[in-house]
């Protein structure tokens, strides 16, 4: 098995940054509204595009655990859809991906 502890690294300062920003999400929606009008309108919008970045970043976490756990239990770096090896560039390019190259498309395409 592969050294793997660089991208380790890079995959838990990536949480790290992940769970500071859901952190400052969460501190936004617990703010008090504004009693302006044209101010609550301008937070109900701010609030959709909070809402995205926090499932985004509740995503990107969650695939990052998964990144984790399977180093843990010896299973990174390789496909889980052929069980082919996934290449080194592929690891530092998307760090918490599961599937090689060649199976990526096909993962897109079945939602997995």
């Amino acid at each position: 098995m592969a050294d793997y502890q660089a991208l380790r690294q890079q995959l838990e300062q990536k949480r790290q940054e992940i769970l500071q920003r859901l952190n400052e999400i969460q501190e936004t929606w617990h703010r008090p509204v504004d009693v302006d009008l044209e101010e609550q309108s301008l937070e109900l919008e701010n609030e959709d595009v909070l809402t995205e970045l926090d499932r985004e970043g509740m995503e990107e976490l969650n695939q990052i655990d998964r990144a984790l756990e399977r180093m843990d239990n010896g299973t990174y770096g390789i496909c889980r859809l052929c069980g082919a090896p996934i290449s080194d560039e592929r690891l530092q390019a998307l760090p918490y991906t599961d599937v090689c190259k060649v199976c990526a498309p096909d993962a897109e395409k079945l939602g997995v």
